[in-house]
């Protein structure tokens, strides 16, 4: 029954006190409410502890941990060592889903019900989630992402899953190697069309584009792409904003990690797997990245 769906929801939120009660509403308004909800105030300079704080008096399936402020942004990995802060506080244990939500999110109140269905048709889908929608000029643009690709900013790992990939590596790039090593067990991974959130703060924005692509660089070298995929999406994303410039930044970001030696996903099967997905997408052949 997907009434009795039991699940935990863990947001990770630094300096969200502008969006973050929103994401609080849309959630206690759920058709289908989490067992129990833990959000990490990752070092928040604004009001986020409050707001967080106020509404966990008002929920008991809301708990708040609050973390130190480390003194800045730390960009991948830093979320994700503030999710397992909140991981590690989950007190029932006997979770049927996880997920990892952001805090600047908005959402239909039968969204969560809606994405579980999709687990109960498919047994073999392990990760899913929303389509991630920004308003600019007045308009809903949708986040364009590969169709295995789920946004880090909403996603819903089933159990089985979760314990096949071994959780989350607190890496820039963590939101794609997920997937991709699900995809290699056997897993399927894609993000639901017919369900769409509205995301408050366009991915990347909080650091910058030119930041943001250089991040994105870093990750690619982290997750073990082919340096000629890397070098084909530079290409492709010249028609892009800001043109040559992200594309640029891109690159700087891959080949810094690179002779720096930055340490890359400790797993030869799955680099291997990913590299042989990207040369077959680069062939034009059947693969994940679509």
């Amino acid at each position: 029954m997907i009434n009795d769906i039991r699940y935990a929801i863990i947001t990770p939120a630094r300096d969200e006190e502008e969006h973050i009660a929103k994401t609080i509403e849309a959630v206690s308004a759920q058709t289908i409410r989490p067992r129990e909800w833990i959000i990490v105030n990752d070092g928040s300079t604004d009001g986020t502890g409050e707001i967080v704080d106020r509404y966990a008096d008002q929920f008991p399936w809301i708990t708040v941990v609050h973390r130190t402020n480390r003194g800045f942004r730390k960009s991948g990995g830093g979320v994700i060592e503030a999710f397992y802060d909140g991981y590690r506080r989950l007190q029932y244990d006997d979770w049927e889903f996880v997920v990892k939500l952001d805090a600047d999110l908005k959402f239909s109140a039968d969204y969560f019900e809606r994405c579980f269905e999709y687990f109960r048709r498919e047994p073999k889908l392990g990760i899913g989630g929303g389509e991630i929608y920004h308003s600019l000029g007045g308009e809903l643009k949708r986040e364009a992402t590969p169709k295995f690709h789920v946004r880090g900013a909403t996603k819903i790992y089933l159990r089985a899953c979760w314990e096949a990939i071994g959780g989350l590596l607190a890496e820039p790039g963590w939101d794609t190697i997920d997937e991709v090593k699900a995809n290699m067990l056997g897993w399927k991974t894609y993000s639901f069309g017919d369900l769409r959130l509205l995301h408050y703060r366009v991915t990347g924005a909080a650091e910058g584009h030119v930041r943001d692509c250089v991040k994105h660089g870093v990750a690619c070298y982290v997750s073990g792409y082919h340096p000629a995929f890397i070098a084909a999406s530079c290409v492709r994303r010249l028609i892009q904003k800001p043109y040559l410039i992200g594309s640029l930044a891109i690159g700087y970001g891959y080949v810094k990690a690179s002779l720096t030696n930055r340490p890359r996903v400790n797993d030869p099967a799955l680099i291997h797997y990913v590299r042989q997905q990207q040369l077959r997408r680069l062939c034009g052949q059947e693969t994940i990245w679509k």
